[in-house]
């Protein structure tokens, strides 16, 4: 395999070529978007008829020596009604191609040409016709005859992009050929960007720019709660993009989406967890995956958000329920910091008694299910309309601050000096 000319490691992040990955349900997307970053991070079932990604989700892909940023867009079908779930997404994915200089067209081998991936095809030259496409025939380790290939990829040439690349994403055939066919085509578009894209800064790391100062590194982020509190609304406000399919349809969200974002030049890593508090020994399938997914990334996080709404605590004898608590109490005995957001306040302008019962009542109850921490911030917003962004983020930078306090080892050893004093003195006067 010939290497590149360009010393990707080098390249600053933001800068790195930008593939999307595209193509109707269930053709392999995920399942590709894996493989290229090197982790299970995307929910990859076998459920045709349905999608089970939803939404953008976004990674940083190492191919050999070729590191580039990649995006698992949700199946498109372009015949879907206005409106509709499916709908959504085709809008969705065509917003993010903006972002994108590159895109992977995935077809399943196995299934031959369908007219969806025709109309696929179609979609792709009408709104992303500056951008080079590269038609990938997957789940190929099935075809493994010449033959049975070479007029696979005769057929494939009808979408009029050229010389399919033959690949499984599952088993990794093919990987050493897609990695020839991409890096002539990062190379080019590198020697066009000033100092080939190179970073020019000291080249020392954020960690290790950070070491010893624990609030400087990167944020991590978790917003839970409930289906359909508004957790995707809130992380594309926070984003300030759509990133996150939504919808008045409960458990929209299945994967459980990572972002990375920049707030008052401190990076922040973000994860919507998938409506899980209300899934847990439920759901089978896609949804029962999303639950273990979600309790991953909760458990890398160092700020919970846990979202509720206000409307339905307006309704409601008691601000939070037992679910609800059971998240807050658990974020603090794992050592998580907590911020509660109330979202939905918007649906209370109307009604000013119950919007000020409700801005009265959650903070006592949250101080009252939780009584060994005492402030734990409370946020009133609307995600819908954008309102309260900053102030969540002013309240989860300052939680994140106060959890990354530690004791300097001096003061530890005068308080465990003292400790010893107290107790020799006990001792002697037990004596």
């Amino acid at each position: 395999m010939k290497q590149s000319r360009i010393d990707f490691t080098k390249v600053d992040a933001a800068l790195l070529p930008t593939i999307i990955l595209v193509g109707r349900p269930n053709v392999g997307k995920s399942a590709l978007f894996n493989r290229l970053i090197r982790r299970r991070e995307a929910l990859v079932y076998n459920t045709p008829g349905d999608h089970v990604t939803r939404d953008i989700r976004e990674g940083v892909a190492k191919l050999g020596d070729l590191r580039f940023r990649v995006l698992d867009s949700a199946g498109l079908e372009t015949a879907a009604t206005s409106g509709s779930i499916l709908a959504r997404t085709v809008d969705m994915t065509g917003n993010v191609l903006v972002r994108s200089q590159f895109a992977i067209f995935l077809i399943d081998v196995r299934d031959g040409l369908q007219p969806l991936d025709l109309e696929v095809g179609q979609w792709l030259r009408k709104h992303a016709s500056g951008i080079h496409t590269i038609v990938a025939m997957n789940k190929s380790e099935s075809l493994d005859e010449h033959g049975v290939l070479t007029s696979a990829a005769g057929e494939a040439h009808r979408l009029g992009f050229g010389d399919p690349v033959a690949i499984s994403a599952e088993t990794g055939l093919g990987m050493a050929e897609l990695y020839e066919t991409l890096r002539p085509l990062f190379e080019e578009y590198m020697f066009q960007l000033p100092n080939n894209g190179l970073n020019q800064d000291d080249p020392t790391s954020e960690a290790e720019a950070s070491e010893g100062d624990e609030s400087k590194l990167p944020l991590q982020l978790a917003i839970v709660g409930r289906p359909n509190v508004g957790k995707s609304t809130l992380l594309n406000a926070l984003l300030q993009e759509q990133r996150v399919l939504v919808g008045p349809e409960s458990g929209l969200t299945r994967d459980s989406i990572r972002a990375k974002f920049q707030f008052d030049n401190r990076t922040v890593y973000l994860v919507d967890t998938a409506g899980w508090m209300e899934r847990a020994g439920k759901e089978k399938g896609p949804s029962s995956l999303s639950v273990v997914q979600s309790r991953k990334n909760l458990m890398r996080a160092h700020i919970v958000a846990l979202v509720l709404d206000a409307e339905k605590i307006a309704k409601s004898k008691n601000s939070v329920d037992h679910q609800e608590v059971m998240i807050a109490r658990q974020a603090i005995e794992e050592g998580r910091g907590l911020v509660v957001v109330v979202n939905k306040m918007d649906l209370l302008r109307e009604n000013q008694r119950l919007l000020e019962k409700v801005m009265d009542a959650v903070p006592k109850e949250i101080q009252t299910v939780i009584p060994q921490v005492t402030g734990i911030p409370v946020v009133f917003v609307s995600a819908m309309e954008g309102r309260g962004r900053v102030a969540v983020m002013h309240h989860v930078i300052e939680t994140y601050e106060k959890w990354c306090f530690r004791l300097s080892t001096s003061r530890l050893n005068r308080w465990l000096r003292k400790v010893n004093i107290l107790l020799t003195l006990l001792l002697l006067n037990l004596h």
